[in-house]
């Protein structure tokens, strides 16, 4: 599923978070944002998400616009996205396998017994599958981040967004998390943007990848291109500190 946006500014105040951004994801493709905290990236997934909107500009998913547009087009376009926060944002109250199921039962319509064979389904495919009645204060942190990835599987999104879904985890449990995200880009055909502070995990997924810095794209192009051989000063700069 495709991804447009279209001179789309954002401000918070005086300061101008996205200056008159243009960029686009075409179907299937994994892009990743990097660059400094602060220069717009999670602005673009929270926009996706619908948890804010542009003030200038146009959003485009799957050819029907997200901003501007009707309540009703807006919920037929978040339908089809699914997003993994750097908190986990779990129901502490809730079983694993109800912080999955509920929201195809409550959002798509799925029967219980369907939802959770599907969350059972994904709780195998991230490791889990022994969880199912546990509470999430049970869980490590990384195991946490793995219900909510299964949790945003679970409503079969067509495009995935990732905002820096190791930041709250300790180093140790990093790699793991990485791997099975490395597994479901290279196994399905979701969309994906991430931002990511993890600049290996960044060069194996992506298709292509864009430099911001201060609400701008600088620097867009292959991870071979942007890692190896980047072309302007300012990515030299971002990547010899993170590096």
């Amino acid at each position: 599923m495709s991804v447009e946006f279209s001179n789309v500014t954002k401000r918070f105040g005086d300061n101008t978070v996205l200056d008159h951004l243009d960029f686009s994801v075409k179907p299937g493709k994994h892009v990743t944002l990097i660059g400094p905290s602060g220069s717009g990236k999670t602005t673009i997934l929270r926009m996706l998400m619908t948890l804010t909107e542009p003030d200038e500009g146009t959003i485009t998913v799957d050819g029907e616009r997200l901003f501007p547009a009707s309540e009703r087009q807006v919920r037929a376009v978040r339908r089809k996205i699914g997003m993994v926060f750097q908190q986990f944002n779990l129901f502490p109250n809730m079983s694993v396998l109800r912080n999955i199921a509920e929201a195809p039962v409550t959002v798509l319509g799925l029967s219980k017994d369907e939802a959770e064979a599907r969350a059972r389904e994904l709780l195998e495919l991230v490791g889990l599958a022994d969880k199912c009645d546990a509470r999430p204060s049970r869980l490590s942190g990384g195991q946490q981040q793995r219900v909510a990835i299964a949790r945003a599987l679970a409503m079969r999104p067509q495009v995935l967004l990732l905002d820096e879904v190791t930041s709250a985890l300790d180093p140790e449990l990093v790699a793991g998390v990485l791997d099975l995200l490395r597994d479901i880009a290279r196994s399905t055909d979701i969309t994906m943007l991430c931002v990511t502070h993890e600049m290996n995990f960044a060069r194996d997924i992506s298709d292509q990848v864009l430099m911001f810095d201060a609400g701008r794209i600088v620097e867009s192009g292959s991870p071979e291109k942007i890692f190896n051989d980047p072309e302007q000063e300012r990515t030299r700069e971002f990547l010899g500190a993170v590096l």
